[in-house]
């Protein structure tokens, strides 16, 4: 693959966990830099590993893969949107932040939950024979900025929307879930 064609797959497996890192900034009182760095890497980490397990899976875990890739994104989207959903209504007028939303537990599964995909890609390009490692360290790289520049602009958002913020990113990571189903079986 050459620069272009990695450059646009990095941007194209990034904008996934780009929209949940608007949510998320959005959800989070005044996220500072600091923190959109750190959700950034781990997101990042994560969008770049995805594509090696891929890649090492291969040929046979292909059709597995892609068969069920979008359920299960689906599922831990879904899961993870009703859970701030359900937060949303659970707050005290002054607990704007939940500090376990932003505990790397949490924010690992999003990323997976983001990055299944990726995994496909992965095992699809163990078939033509691309450098994987340098296609995983530009996916993880453009994660890690989109992701980056996501948490801040949901802190301006964030500041706009509210306490409403957590209703509002549940239901964006619903609809995120719901976007890929409806994609791999519409």
């Amino acid at each position: 693959m050459n620069f272009a064609a990695t450059a646009a797959l990095s941007l194209a497996m990034s904008t996934d966990a780009f929209a949940v890192a608007i949510s998320k900034g959005a959800s989070i009182q005044k996220p500072t830099l600091r923190q959109a760095l750190r959700i950034g890497l781990i997101f990042g980490v994560i969008e770049g590993l995805t594509p090696i397990i891929g890649w090492l899976l291969g040929q046979a875990a292909a059709p597995y893969v892609e068969a069920w890739d979008h359920w299960i994104a689906f599922g831990l989207l879904v899961a993870l949107g009703a859970k701030m959903i359900h937060e949303s209504f659970d707050k005290a007028d002054g607990d704007d932040q939940k500090s376990a939303d932003q505990s790397a537990w949490v924010l690992a599964i999003t990323g997976l939950a983001t990055s299944i995909d990726a995994m496909a890609v992965g095992a699809s390009l163990a078939l033509i024979g691309v450098n994987i490692y340098a296609t995983a360290a530009a996916i993880g790289f453009s994660t890690f900025v989109m992701v980056t520049i996501g948490i801040m602009v949901g802190r301006a958002l964030g500041a706009v929307i509210g306490k409403r913020a957590e209703l509002i990113g549940g239901v964006v990571l619903i609809i995120i879930g719901s976007v890929i189903l409806y994609e791999h079986i519409g």
